[in-house]
C-alpha cells in the first residue's frame, strides 16, 4: 500500500470482528511509531496495550456518557492507551520555552497518526478516542506522575469495509501564500 493510498482510504473503525491483533502486528505497528519525529528527538510518548478485559472495561468506564466509541472499545482486540511524557518536548531544564505549551501532544499526535496509518495498511482499524475522564484513566492503569494520558485507540479488525470518507477543505481553504488568507492555489 502506498502512503497516499493509506492517508486518503484510512477511517475511522467502530465495528470489529472478534479476530484478535496479534503481538507480531503490534510489534510492528510500534516498530514504525518509534521511527515518528519528535522535539529534540525527545520520544516523549509512551503506550499501554489493554488486552484484559476486566482492565479494558475499567478504561471505558472512564469515558464520558454516551460516547460513540464505547461500543467499540469493549469490543475491540485491544485498547492502546497513548501517553506522552511531560516536562521535556518545548521544554529545556524543565521549563516550557514554546509560546504554545504542552508540546508533548503535538509529538503524541505525530505518533498517533503514525500508528493508525501502518494498523491500517496491515488491514487492522483504529479509531481516537479523547472523550473521556483522562485522570480517572489515568488512576485505572497507573500511569506515574509526569505523565498524561491522552487518548485511547481501539483497535480491531474491522467488521465492514471502509466507506468513503467524508468532504473536505480544498486546498485554497487551508493553504495560503505569504498572509493568512490569500490562497497558495
Amino acid at each position: 500500500m502506498e502512503l497516499l493510498e493509506a492517508i486518503l482510504k484510512r477511517r475511522s473503525v467502530r465495528k470489529f470482528t472478534e479476530d484478535a491483533v496479534t503481538d507480531d502486528e503490534l510489534r510492528q505497528i510500534f516498530e514504525a511509531v518509534r521511527w515518528s519525529p519528535s522535539w529534540s528527538n525527545t520520544q516523549v510518548w509512551e503506550f499501554i496495550v489493554v488486552r484484559d478485559k476486566s482492565t479494558i472495561e475499567k478504561v471505558v468506564s472512564t469515558y464520558v456518557d454516551k460516547n460513540p466509541a464505547t461500543r467499540c472499545s469493549l469490543a475491540a482486540s485491544a485498547l492502546i492507551v497513548a501517553c506522552a511524557k511531560t516536562g521535556i518536548a518545548g521544554c529545556y531544564d524543565g521549563q516550557e520555552l514554546t509560546s504554545i505549551p504542552n508540546w508533548h501532544m503535538f509529538d503524541l499526535g505525530l505518533a498517533v497518526q503514525t500508528l493508525c496509518l501502518r494498523a491500517h495498511e496491515l488491514g487492522l482499524g483504529t479509531v481516537v478516542v479523547g472523550l473521556m475522564n483522562h485522570e480517572a484513566c489515568k488512576k485505572v492503569l497507573r500511569v506515574p506522575d509526569g505523565h498524561e494520558v491522552v487518548a485511547v485507540i481501539p483497535i480491531g479488525r474491522p467488521a465492514a469495509p471502509p466507506k468513503d470518507g467524508p468532504a473536505r477543505k480544498s486546498i485554497s481553504e487551508m493553504a495560503y501564500i505569504d498572509t493568512f488568507g490569500k490562497p497558495m492555489f
